[in-house]
């Protein structure tokens, strides 16, 4: 369908429109809700135990880019020269082979930070660390293993972040996969000294295991799965967490019989 200015909600959503809009969640009410806005800090964050420094940095953060001041971010993640492979990612567009142009898309893109490696930033920590808010990515799967395991292992130290100039680091746990402890255990510790230092976190919880995979239905992005890694992020004190929307619900009680 083409989306015109006179085009209304119900004519894109269809035949689901009036399921979709007269719905009223009777489990959790919208009151019980935190939503996103401009004081999301002072609501939410400043009676944590987040230092003054984490605040500040949260704050240059929500208040840089085309959201600024909303409570919403939009942030470029790109690791993609690992997770991913380079040449899948970048063979198309090989300007983005150089980490400079990543940083500029970022930045006319009006994001409010740019998330990527140690490799990437650097090289640019110099000449962007003071006009974009910097993410580390401390983590990856490395990828070259085979067969593939689902395993995330650290790249560098919370330390090195903080030296190129990062406002923030960011890891990626697997729950649900063989090596999940560790990577919690790993990830608690780094977010534990980031904090000490005055970094925020940011936190890729996704689940990964074969048997997620079910004949009820692919159980990675079920609610009660997903919400779980999620409150288990906010628990090694992760302060945004990136996830999957969830597709179904029951995924404990597809494995509990």
């Amino acid at each position: 369908m083409a989306v015109t200015s006179g085009t209304s909600i119900e004519q894109l959503l269809g035949d689901e429109a009036e399921s979709l809009l007269s719905y009223e969640a009777r489990g959790i009410s919208k009151e019980q809700l935190v939503a996103p806005g401009p004081d999301f800090i002072d609501r939410v964050v400043r009676d944590t135990d987040r230092s003054p420094q984490v605040l500040r940095n949260l704050g240059a953060l929500m208040n840089h880019g085309r959201l600024a001041g909303t409570g919403y971010i939009s942030i470029l993640p790109v690791d993609q020269g690992i997770e991913h492979s380079a040449a899948a990612s970048f063979a198309k567009n090989p300007a983005y082979f150089d980490p400079k142009n990543l940083l500029d898309l970022a930045i006319e893109g009006g994001c409010n930070a740019v998330a990527t490696t140690f490799g990437a930033l650097g090289m640019v920590s110099r000449r962007y660390a003071h006009r974009i808010p910097f993410i580390v990515k401390i983590n990856h799967n490395e990828l070259l293993t085979y067969p593939n395991q689902f395993d995330q292992v650290m790249f560098g130290s919370v330390r090195q972040a903080y030296e190129l100039g990062a406002s923030g680091v960011g890891a990626t746990i697997y729950f649900g996969s063989e090596n999940a402890t560790r990577q919690i255990q790993e990830v608690s510790e780094a977010f534990e000294e980031a904090h000490a230092l005055g970094m925020y976190t940011v936190l890729w919880c996704y689940l990964r295991n074969a048997a997620f995979k079910t004949e009820s239905g692919d159980m990675h992005t079920a609610a009660d799965l997903t919400g779980q890694a999620n409150h288990i992020g906010v628990t090694i004190e992760a302060d945004i967490i990136k996830q999957k929307q969830p597709e179904r619900n029951g995924g404990y009680l597809a494995f509990s019989g």
